[in-house]
């Protein structure tokens, strides 16, 4: 007998974060598609997207260094940013943020930015969307105890 009692292994914190993410991704699962990238344009980063109220959206784009794809439809915009930007981040209500980019039948592309990769920076944007709806950032609210 070695000693050990269980299996003696840990999960490190990157498994968790992907058994996480395999859990949520599978609430997506309706969707009809991902947004698609721009033709002449790539992923390296994956993509998900941030969906905001149509009326927040050109309140949001003043206030960003750089606009990545965005899409829309009547009623809301949709920010490209990389997969995984929703780590340690509560995007601000009414902000969605959504595995995958998943694709509203109704959305189409309203900005391409120059380049070839289709993000908006997520930092940047988090920060612009706390501005435009009065939320304090994450970062810097008092811890409770």
């Amino acid at each position: 007998m070695n000693g050990a009692s269980g299996s003696g292994q840990s999960l490190g914190l990157d498994t968790l974060i992907r058994l996480k993410r395999d859990r949520r991704s599978s609430s997506a699962a309706g969707a009809i598609g991902s947004f698609p990238v721009p033709e002449g344009m790539t992923a390296p980063l994956g993509c998900d997207a941030v969906a905001v109220p149509a009326r927040l959206g050109p309140l949001v784009v003043p206030r960003l260094p750089r606009v990545g794809c965005v899409y829309a439809d009547g009623t809301h915009w949709w920010w490209i940013v990389p997969t995984d930007s929703d780590d340690a981040l509560t995007w601000p209500a009414p902000a969605r943020y959504s595995l995958g980019a998943p694709l509203p039948g109704t959305a189409r592309l309203i900005h391409r930015p120059e380049g070839t990769v289709p993000y908006t920076p997520p930092i940047p944007l988090y920060l612009a969307l706390c501005r435009v709806t009065g939320t304090t950032p994450e970062w810097s609210r008092p811890l409770s105890a």
